[in-house]
């Protein structure tokens, strides 16, 4: 095929060099990304291999500037004028000042991709160094195979999560996890949920006394039964009638549980840029855990209420996060939105020497919450887990590739083996197909996200 003519403009003489392949006939060790960012000094662009992790403090620091990915509208803009739908490897395109990381410089030979194209053109790697020679180069990179991230050995967590807080904060570190943290203890409402989930006589007033204790938990079970996504017949006039008559008495204890878990922390006002935020997370995750646990056969399933509450609690060490390291915090949303291709276990791994999994769960076991929610919320980056509540992981791990594949901004995603759906004894057609129809309600989730937040 003929190349773009912007993109034949930026190749200039080197386009004599470059062949033409299918993008999957590339080598992954060759692939190069160009990524756009900005401060008050101005607009930097900066190539690396596809597949590195961008050490936006290091480079800050070297160039002694604030560097942070450029808005989405203004990528647009730059995409619109290019008259490309992504932006190749290849500086000139724009003409903005360019760092290069020397790693590139090492590789024998490069590609560059066309996105939308589904292409990559090769170059041999001294053309790519001669078409990018007025750029400047500088080690800004780290390679992710070299970040050792704790996916399997929750005895480390502690230490590690220790380590940390003495590496960035500097506190005294005290015996008790919490006092630790200066985290608040388990908020009153979660607590008499948990103590109601034990007891096995209790009945569906005990959980509307409880909910209606907290007048805008009540108001918020209220508005759940009565949105379009739950579809009640009539009008739900009291919690009573949302338990009883709409969500049913499993879903309002664990929608409850979610939410007060929720509040006991403020939610930070920095985010990383490109992701749905937190209430739309939780409410995705536990959407997708609940359809996957129903789908799997009768014999094998686990607990609804508990697969529901692990994808509503999936991402509960955000906010713990924001809460422990927040000068720290700011720079793992940076490192996110130009790292995107990354798990943010990986970043957070490298940056922090602790993931947002580790802490949450530790965190967790320490309030008393159930062992299959912390054990999921623990191992939910780990499809190879195979311990004690091995399957509500893998329902988040699963719940989480379903819906980056479609679209949902929710990080990295991976390929799904057809042996995990097997593992779980689904259908891999049938859960394709349930999740389109999930992902075509996006305005019923992000209105039930917009009651939480």
């Amino acid at each position: 095929m003929e190349l773009p003519v912007s993109v034949q403009q930026a190749l200039g003489d080197s386009a004599s060099g470059v062949s033409l392949r299918s993008a999957n006939q590339a080598k992954e060790s060759e692939r190069l990304r160009m990524m756009l960012l900005c401060d008050a000094g101005g607009n930097l662009q900066v190539i690396c291999r596809k597949d590195d992790l961008i050490d936006l403090e290091a480079l800050n620091k070297r160039l002694g500037r604030d560097l942070r990915l450029m808005k989405r509208r203004d990528q647009l803009r730059v995409r619109e004028r290019a008259g490309l739908s992504a932006l190749p490897a290849l500086p000139s395109l724009t003409g903005w000042p360019t760092m290069v990381d020397r790693r590139v410089d090492d590789l024998p030979a490069v590609a560059i991709e066309l996105e939308e194209h589904d292409l990559a053109m090769v170059m041999p790697g001294e053309d790519f160094r001669a078409l990018t020679r007025n750029a400047d180069r500088g080690n800004f990179v780290a390679d992710p195979e070299t970040i050792s991230v704790n996916l399997d050995d929750p005895g480390r967590d502690r230490d590690q999560l220790h380590n940390a807080i003495k590496k960035f904060t500097g506190l005294r570190i005290r015996q008790r996890l919490e006092d630790t943290l200066e985290l608040p203890p388990l908020p009153e409402t979660a607590q008499r949920i948990i103590h109601l989930r034990v007891n096995p006589n209790a009945v569906m007033g005990d959980l509307v006394d409880i909910v209606e204790s907290d007048p805008s938990l009540a108001a918020q079970v209220v508005s759940w039964a009565s949105s379009s996504f739950y579809a009640a017949a009539g009008q739900v006039r009291s919690v009573h009638d949302a338990v009883s008559r709409v969500l049913g008495f499993d879903l309002v204890m664990n929608l409850a549980m979610g939410l007060s878990l929720g509040r006991a922390l403020k939610q930070p006002q920095d985010h990383p840029e490109g992701y749905v935020d937190y209430w739309q997370q939780a409410i995705w995750q536990a959407q997708s855990a609940g359809i996957l646990a129903s789908m799997m056969p009768r014999g094998e399933r686990p607990l609804f209420g508990l697969a529901y509450l692990g994808g509503l609690l999936h991402n509960f060490g955000h906010l713990v996060l924001a809460h422990v390291f927040p000068p720290h915090f700011k720079l793992v949303c940076r490192s996110l939105e130009v790292n995107p291709q990354i798990d943010s276990s990986v970043t957070e791994h490298y940056l922090l020497g602790i993931t947002r999994e580790q802490i949450a769960a530790q965190l967790m076991e320490n309030w008393g919450m159930p062992d299959e929610v912390t054990l999921a919320i623990r191992y939910q980056k780990n499809p190879r887990y195979d311990g004690a509540h091995d399957v509500y992981a893998k329902l988040l791990w699963l719940g989480r590739q379903l819906l980056t594949a479609r679209g949902v901004a929710l990080g990295a995603g991976e390929p799904i083996p057809e042996l995990v759906f097997e593992e779980l004894g689904l259908d891999r057609a049938a859960v394709e197909a349930q999740f389109d129809e999930l992902v075509q309600s996006k305005d019923s989730i992000m209105a039930i996200a917009g009651m939480m937040s």
